[in-house]
């Protein structure tokens, strides 16, 4: 579509033409000024800093909690997100998918960066092909305290740095109808990109928030009446079909990391240690795979 054509349909679909900044390769160079960080774009493309330098899973770790954002990716993750109430601070795309998205981009009165494909790759450092960006405003984290209130089956994952399987942890939350999860300060950010996309979008569905203190905080679960159990190989551990058949009335289950699994010291402040037996020379699953399994022998009938 050409950038008339773009902003004709706009108009017709309620989208304030003003909202509308294209963007092309040249834009990028004269803006940033030899800048590649993005931190000189000023004027109708401000904003645009937000999605500079995607790839870079270090910075992005620090900044965008520091600042306040974080990124939705894809059409289908920008409508999750929207539908749990989240706000969007800017849109970014490409004109083939704007209006793939035109009832919700219609709803804000944000900035809409519109960019060639070659722009937005230079921008974000990736080929984007799911359509479209957001910059959404990260939430404040809850209290655990508010979080584990009327909950009944709580998930802790301690430690775990790999976006993927933190992602995978809160699809299996979702699907086995677990009421929270709680994060340890190590772990990886559900809401840093990949993590939102592995998990489908269900981090803006599941209940999260940061327990710190760590594993001190395993204190906080028992005054409010959790059983903890902890996913691990120890001798006196019981097999996971046995502990579910009992499974106290509120029960926090805590998942380590895959190469040492859990601190001794996280293992001696809870309850009951808890395995998955398995056979054919396999000791462990992968740590998404193990949480799955948990969820669905743990979830209420």
């Amino acid at each position: 579509m050409t950038r008339q054509q773009v902003i004709d349909r706009s108009a017709e679909l309620g989208i304030a033409v003003e909202r509308l900044r294209f963007f092309d390769e040249a834009d990028l160079t004269s803006g940033s000024q030899g800048d590649d960080s993005g931190d000189a774009l000023h004027g109708r493309l401000e904003g645009m800093r937000d999605y500079t330098q995607l790839t870079d899973v270090a910075l992005r770790s620090v900044r965008e909690p520091a600042e306040g954002l974080f990124i939705a990716e894809s059409s289908k993750i920008i409508r999750r997100a929207h539908a749990a109430g989240l706000s969007p601070r800017s849109f970014l795309t490409s004109p083939k998918w704007l209006f793939d998205l035109a009832d919700i981009i219609a709803e804000s009165d944000v900035p809409i960066f519109i960019g060639t494909d070659a722009a937005m790759e230079s921008l974000t450092g990736f080929h984007l092909h799911r359509g479209a960006l957001a910059a959404m405003g990260r939430p404040a984290p809850a209290p655990v305290s508010s979080l584990i209130a009327d909950a009944r089956r709580l998930v802790v994952i301690e430690d775990i740095v790999d976006h993927t399987n933190v992602g995978a942890i809160f699809r299996s939350a979702a699907a086995f109808g677990v009421d929270a999860v709680l994060v340890t300060p190590r772990c990886a950010d559900p809401l840093y990109r990949r993590s939102i996309r592995v998990s489908m979008g269900t981090v803006f569905q599941v209940p999260w928030t940061r327990i710190d203190p760590w594993p001190a905080g395993i204190s906080a679960l028992h005054d409010a009446g959790f059983h903890v159990a902890a996913l691990a190989l120890d001798d006196d551990s019981v097999g996971l079909r046995d502990f579910a058949a009992s499974a106290p009335e509120r029960t926090a289950v805590v998942f380590g990391t895959e190469g040492e699994g859990l601190r001794r010291s996280t293992i001696a402040a809870c309850d009951s240690t808890v395995m998955i037996p398995m056979s054919g020379g396999v000791d462990s699953l992968n740590v998404a795979a193990a949480s799955a399994v948990t969820c669905f022998a743990l979830q209420d009938d």
